[in-house]
Parts: structure tokens; sequence; C-alpha cells
């Protein structure tokens, strides 16, 4: 099968995707467009859909009908090409034990095919930046939650990817981390870049989200800019007060 090309411009496109496991529909007639640029945050209740839909997004997962795209490639036909253009942290980072840190990073940079000044630069860079220069060779059997989680980051980012898709990005990581993560996130897409980020924590989406999206039983129920959010649930008041409404209003639906 021939991959199409559609637009470009769009760095992930879901177009009427439904994942079912079993009898039990996780996601159901989900369209949904992030542009180039844009930081996306992704919020719902625990079995929602999120994860789901990320999974669809980053080739885990193949939807039962429907298409993702990702920088116009198509997930399915053209996965290759699709995953080369993003980078995927899960909510439990992943890192192989008997590796140091810096010997992840490595064999992360040799995957993309960075040279060596390329790799050596951006370590040093994301080292400096997310602070764990202290235990980049230890051996990663080690690490606390928090230490994995700055180096899956800093692995994700270290190829520059267009499309970063990360699943509850702060869990672990202290204040001051947690204020670096969001910083690189906002740059990235002032560069250009895009950030699909699923996350519970309602305050940093309100803080740094350029559009939001909930989900509620496997349907987007709500998709816009906080004010567009605000005036949909028709209250001048938090996003975790418009959350909880228009997830209730949902069920009552």
């Amino acid at each position: 099968m021939t991959d199409k090309v559609i637009d470009e411009n769009l760095a992930v496109s879901l177009q009427g995707v439904r994942k079912c496991y079993g009898t039990k529909v996780a996601v159901e007639n989900l369209t949904l467009e992030l542009k180039r640029g844009e930081l996306f945050a992704f919020l719902g209740p625990n079995g929602a859909g999120k994860t789901t839909t990320i999974k669809m997004i980053v080739g885990l997962l193949q939807p039962n009908r429907g298409e993702v795209r990702v920088c116009g490639h198509h997930v399915g036909s053209n996965g290759l090409a699709a995953k080369a253009k993003l980078a995927y942290v899960p909510d439990q980072p992943f890192l192989y034990e008997k590796l140091t840190g810096r010997e992840f990073l490595y064999f992360v940079a040799e995957m993309y095919n960075l040279t060596k000044t390329q790799r050596d630069e951006r370590i040093a860079r994301l080292m400096e930046r997310l602070d764990f220069s202290e235990y980049i060779d230890q051996l990663t059997e080690n690490y606390s939650h928090g230490m994995k989680q700055k180096v899956v980051l800093a692995a994700a980012m270290l190829h520059e990817p267009t499309v970063l898709v990360i699943d509850e990005p702060m869990v672990g990581l202290d204040p001051r981390s947690i204020r670096t993560v969001k910083d690189l996130f906002v740059e990235r897409t002032r560069a250009g870049g895009s950030v699909f980020m699923s996350t519970h924590t309602l305050d940093i989406a309100e803080a740094v989200a350029d559009r939001i999206g909930i989900i509620h039983r496997g349907k987007l129920v709500a998709v816009g800019t906080l004010d567009e959010l605000k005036s949909q649930a028709q209250k001048d008041h938090s996003l975790e007060e418009i959350f909880l409404g228009l997830t209730e209003s949902a069920d009552e639906c």
C-alpha cells in the first residue's frame, strides 16, 4: 500500500478512530488534529481512553476503524516514516538497567544516526537543563523514578523530534525539574515542534497548553483553548472545575 502524505502541516491527525478490546470500546469515533508548533494537553479520568489513543498515535496499537497520521504519514502503512518524526515517553519510564544513563543516551543517539558532535552537544545541553550530571554514569538500575524520568525525557528530545508524545511527564519530578520540563516543552513548540501531553495535572495543562482536549468514556467531550472550554462549560472558573463539570455532564447524557 502506497502512503499518500495528506497534510504535512498537521503534526498529528486522528480521523474517525475506533479501538476495541474484545467487546469493550476504548475509543469511539475520535477525530482530533494537532497543529505544528502546538502544545496540546489531553485530559480524562482513569480509563477514559487517553493511553489507548497515545498508543495508536505512536503505532503500538492499530485502530479497528479510522486513520492515524503523524506529519502526514499513515501510521499503519508507513509506520517507519511516521515514527521517525516522533518520540514517545510512556507513563512508566523504561531504561536498560545494566546500562548507565550516558550509555543509554548513546544508544538512542545511534538509533537516530546522530553524529558524535550532535550527540555530545545535545547530551551536554540536556544534562545541564535537567540536572542529571551527578548520576549519568551510574547504572540506571539504581535510579529513582524521578531520575529515570529525566533521562527518558532527555532521550526523547535527543533527536529533536517534530512530535513529542508524552504520558504523565511530571510524575516523580521535583518542583524545579517540573518548571524546567515545562520550559523545554514550550521551547520545542515555539521552535516549530509539537507536544501531545496526556496528564492528570490540571494546573500544568492550564499553564502551558495552547489547546486542551477532554476525553471521557472513549469519546472526545471537549476541545479548544482554555477560554473556549470556559465558554462551552459556561463557567469562568479553573480548568479543574471545567473538567469536572464537562465529565459529569457527559455521565448524565
